[in-house]
């Protein structure tokens, strides 16, 4: 049986329950009414008896006061004989009341009559008695006319009291039947209640014991969803490995086909292959994250962030791709919104590259607009809010709805013209929800869309003048006597940083400046790991990579060492046949647990146990030292060494980015900035440098906007400089 007849059965059960009862209730009701309206008709039968009664009684009282002073010459009674008379009277006005029975008031008036006549007798005998003596009054007695009208007076009360004692019958006969009604209707009255609540009762009991069923049911069904999803994601994250892995191989040998030399046809081929390759990638990606969402098994972490570091980095990854579609990028971010938030910054760049990807695939001439705005704060929470907005083709009106659902594009004619699955938007709207956030969109087919997203975020609290005490404890570490590592670096600040590491791990290395040296040392000498930074002079760590894995043969793994934070950074450098990717500046813990990860050491072997308090690092208002301590263990000849070296780097690569700037050097002038991002994070200066170190490295600058932003860059580091100084003249 279906809930909706179940509904109509029992709205039709209430009418017929509601109808039953007021039926019950109206004839219990007239039948009380019957039953007080024959009492009420009994108390006057009694009456009109007791009526009679008096009457009688009242004729013969006046009867014998009259023969007593006729006969007996006894006058002691004549003064209550109109005493008696009143009586008399008001009997007969009481009798003459009777009016439901006519041939009662019949006999009424035939008695009232009668009465009448004998009252008037008395008076006659009266009279003749005073005025003419005892004799005439006798005479009048014998005539025998008072006793035939006593007699008629007597047969018509009798008539009357007989017809009334019928009426009394009937009376109570009725009473009889109403009150058996009555009783009838209320034993019916509860008998239908005691059944209504019986039924009602096994109704909830039946409800019940089917909720009990249909919750053991829903328990067992959740276990097998919950087991199905963990199988389902235990799938996808194997599935996703055993596609990425062969994917990261496709591309690798696909760039170590593009240096070749090959015909242009067959370049075309292999470039064709390489964004097949990235656009597949992107797609198991998608999946993946897909697949966790479903499963509930994406995690949203909570982590201090800059806004405008973030929004910077993706402007700058983007920079490229609108430069060579001719469009341009408009990036604000309000002044009034905090820097530093709490939050998921990796899924909030995971929104804003899906948004922005979408924005520029979309649009082939106008603009992209990014407007990062403060949307009202409460309680430490602030509404950030984002907005994303295009000149590209826009979407239909009744498109708009569907464009959040899996699998769903605007028009199919965009799927053949710009590709894509349809998932990324569902991934954003998800990513968006899961972190308590709305996201609304607007457009207009030919004119362009509109994004609007609101995620609540933390303000993150603000740092005191002292630092809090950072513990840093390395209490295990890995046995690495038996391993050597090839370190590819050429800047000097990380060599130090990396010297300094392997030496408190007793870890043997070799050191090399660029890709060059390290394929030339590879070639007589056998290691278990290399580090590879990215950006070098001769040869880069990308070409440095494609000459082990291809010229060499090698399949020693390689760690990539970058100051790039950019999305898909690891992804790049995996395809190009690097194991793995580590960001600058190198976290001490990180990298030695990668060390020991792919030097295959199994066992953890505790050498040294060191506990290092740091407690109240001086504060300075540029440099931060506490990445500094954190990796130099209290180690103060690491700690002159590194800010000696700082000292002296800092003016001169400052120059030697404007030489090459006036000489018009923009690969020299990206790489000197790149470097100097390590350089600079040994003093704790990323977060500050960065905007303006990416935006040299990355953008096309006129000259206007590059000494803007490299006056503003110099004026930081000259004063982080002296800073520097003041804390290496402590030493």
């Amino acid at each position: 049986m279906t809930g909706k007849k179940i509904i109509y059965y029992i709205l039709a059960a209430f009418i017929a329950g509601n109808l039953l009862l007021i039926y019950i209730e109206f004839n219990s009701a007239k039948n009380i009414s019957t039953l007080i309206l024959g009492n009420e008709k009994l108390l006057e039968e009694f009456k009109v008896s007791s009526e009679l009664k008096e009457l009688e009684t009242d004729i013969s009282s006046v009867e014998n006061k009259t023969s007593r002073a006729v006969i007996r010459k006894d006058s002691s009674g004549i003064n209550e004989f109109e005493d008696k008379t009143t009586e008399v009277e008001n009997d007969l006005k009481q009798l003459q009341k009777i009016n439901d029975d006519d041939t009662t008031v019949k006999y009424v008036d035939k008695l009232d009559d009668l009465v009448q006549r004998k009252l008037f007798f008395n008076r006659q005998l009266l009279d003749a008695y005073y005025k003419s003596g005892k004799n005439p009054a006798e005479n009048l007695l014998i005539a025998q006319q008072e006793k035939d009208l006593t007699d008629s007076i007597k047969a018509t009360a009798e008539i009357i009291d007989s017809s009334r004692r019928k009426l009394l019958s009937d009376v109570t006969l009725s009473i009889d039947k109403s009150g058996k009604n009555a009783q009838q209707f209320s034993i019916s009255l509860i008998i239908l209640v005691v059944i209504s609540g019986a039924g009602l009762f096994w109704y909830i009991i039946n409800i019940i014991r089917k909720q009990t069923q249909l919750i053991g049911q829903l328990n067992v069904s959740e276990k097998k969803v919950k087991d199905a999803a963990e199988l389902k994601e235990k799938f996808m994250a194997n599935m996703s490995h055993e596609i990425r892995t062969p994917m990261n191989a496709i591309l690798g040998f696909t760039n170590l086909l593009q240096r070749k030399n090959i015909d242009s046809e067959s370049k075309g081929y292999v470039q064709t292959i390489q964004k097949s390759g990235e656009s597949l990638l992107t797609i198991i990606n998608d999946i993946l994250d897909l697949s966790k969402i479903e499963a509930g098994m994406m995690r949203i972490e909570a982590a201090p962030f800059s806004i405008r570091s973030l929004v910077h980095s993706i402007e700058t990854m983007f920079k490229v791709k609108t430069d060579e579609k001719q469009l341009q990028l408009l990036v604000t971010v309000h002044e009034s919104l905090p820097d530093g938030l709490e939050g998921d910054a990796t899924r909030l760049a995971q929104i804003l590259v899906n948004l922005i990807g979408n924005a520029i695939k979309f649009t082939s001439k106008g603009s992209i607009a990014i407007k990062i705005t403060n949307e009202g704060s409460a309680d430490k929470i602030i509404k950030t809010g984002i907005e994303i907005s295009d000149t590209g083709i826009g979407i239909e009106k009744d498109k708009v709805a569907a464009i959040f659902e899996r699998f769903q594009q605007a028009e199919d004619s965009v799927t053949r013209r710009y590709g894509g699955t349809g998932l990324g938007l569902a991934i954003v709207n998800d990513l968006v929800l899961l972190q308590d956030g709305t996201i609304t969109v607007e457009s207009e087919a030919g004119k362009g869309t509109t994004f609007r997203i609101i995620i609540p975020y933390k303000i993150a609290a603000e740092q005191s003048r002292l630092a809090t005490p950072v513990e840093i404890s390395t209490a295990i570490q890995y046995n690495f006597v038996n391993v050597r590592v090839l370190v590819v670096e050429d800047n000097e600040i990380n060599q130090s940083l990396l010297y300094h590491l392997f030496n408190s791990w007793q870890l043997k290395f070799d050191l090399v400046n660029n890709g060059r040296e390290a394929i030339d040392i590879l070639q007589t000498k056998n290691y278990n790991l290399i580090l590879m930074d990215i950006q070098m002079p001769e040869m880069d760590g990308y070409t440095a990579t494609q000459e082990i894995r291809g010229k060499l043969q090698l399949n020693t793994p390689i760690i990539a060492m970058t100051a790039h934070a950019l999305a898909g950074e690891r992804e790049k450098c995996l395809s190009y046949g690097m194991n793995e990717y580590i960001s600058k500046p190198i976290r001490e813990g990180q990298l030695h647990t990668l060390i020991a990860q792919f030097t295959n050491i199994e066992t953890p072997k505790p050498l040294v146990n060191k506990q290092i308090i740091i407690a109240n690092i001086r504060q300075y208002k540029y440099i931060n030292l506490q990445y500094m301590k954190e990796v130099s263990n209290g180690n103060t000849d690491y700690e002159r060494t590194v800010t000696e070296q700082f000292i002296e780097a800092i003016p001169v690569d400052l120059t030697e980015i404007e030489k090459a700037w006036q000489r018009n050097e923009i690969t020299q002038l990206r790489q000197l900035a790149h470097n100097l991002k390590t350089t600079v994070s040994v003093m704790g200066l990323n977060e500050l440098l960065q905007p303006s170190l990416d935006a040299l490295e990355y953008e096309n600058l006129g000259k206007e906007k590059f000494y803007t932003i490299f006056l503003q860059l110099k004026a930081i580091c000259e004063a982080s400089v002296e800073e520097a100084k003041q804390f290496y003249a402590d030493f």
